[in-house]
């Protein structure tokens, strides 16, 4: 089962640089959009419905902003739109699949980088979403949770660390809470399964030529619950097409979606 997952910055603006094109070839089971960007008016088009793909929008209320998606090449036994927050699931943050005893998530978590006001929408977000969280492990089913979390976890997930350590995105708190997550809660990072390689980076900056120098973040994950550590076999972070200020990251795992009854 390949899963491959992007911060589309817009996929409008995704799709008119070949978004879709890719993806056709990438031959993904199932594709996680983040930043849409878009109302469902707005992508109509076959383009944005592509043939043998289901395809799911989550926009937000407020226009030309947040939004998730996900297409998957088997129809999903039941589609959850929102994870019950009032503040965030109207800015269209999470969409889930279920394909039998599996729940794949498209799931974007807010930037506190533009002011401290959003920093502290962040930290509401975490704090709501990690209950949300505590009751997936007890559900009796396994979730991967895919998309732009917004925080780098360790040193070795960012170039620039050092001088991070005050910004939003690295902050000591950020990174505890991925700990946690990580570790007593037993999720797993499937890509730090199968890479532990330094200079591994999903979103650069659009200043100081930071894409060509590799200058970047890995704040792109496929997380996991318990249940799935082991599962992953291929990870990869593809640089060939620039479809965004992020790139696709996809990693095939020991399952087969077809099985999933």
């Amino acid at each position: 089962m390949r899963i491959v997952t992007l911060n589309a910055n817009g996929i409008r603006a995704a799709a008119r640089k070949g978004l879709f094109d890719w993806l056709a070839r990438e031959r993904a089971d199932v594709v996680c959009l983040q930043e849409v960007r878009a109302q469902v008016d707005q992508i109509t088009a076959p383009l944005f419905h592509p043939r043998n793909l289901h395809c799911y929008y989550e926009p937000a209320e407020r226009k030309g902003y947040s939004g998730v998606a996900l297409f998957s090449r088997r129809e999903p036994d039941a589609i959850l739109r929102g994870f019950g927050s009032a503040e965030f699931d109207p800015e269209g943050r999470y969409l889930e699949a279920r394909f039998g005893p599996l729940s794949i998530v498209s799931v974007y978590l807010p930037s506190g980088s533009s002011s401290p006001e959003r920093q502290q929408a962040k930290v509401r977000f975490m704090t709501e979403f990690r209950g949300h969280l505590a009751r997936l492990s007890d559900a009796g089913r396994q979730y991967l949770l895919c998309g732009d979390w917004n925080i780098a976890h360790k040193e070795i997930d960012l170039k620039n660390w050092r001088g991070n350590q005050k910004n939003s995105g690295f902050l000591p708190e950020e990174r505890a809470w991925l700990d946690e997550l990580f570790g007593p809660a037993g999720f797993t990072d499937t890509f730090r399964e199968v890479n532990e390689l330094p200079d591994q980076y999903t979103w650069w900056s659009n200043r100081g030529q930071a894409w060509a120098r590799n200058v970047g973040w890995r704040i792109d994950y496929q997380i996991g619950t318990p249940g799935l550590k082991g599962a992953a076999r291929r990870a990869s972070i593809h640089k060939e097409n620039r479809f965004s200020d992020h790139a696709p990251l996809s990693i095939d795992f020991d399952l087969d979606l077809g099985d999933l009854r």
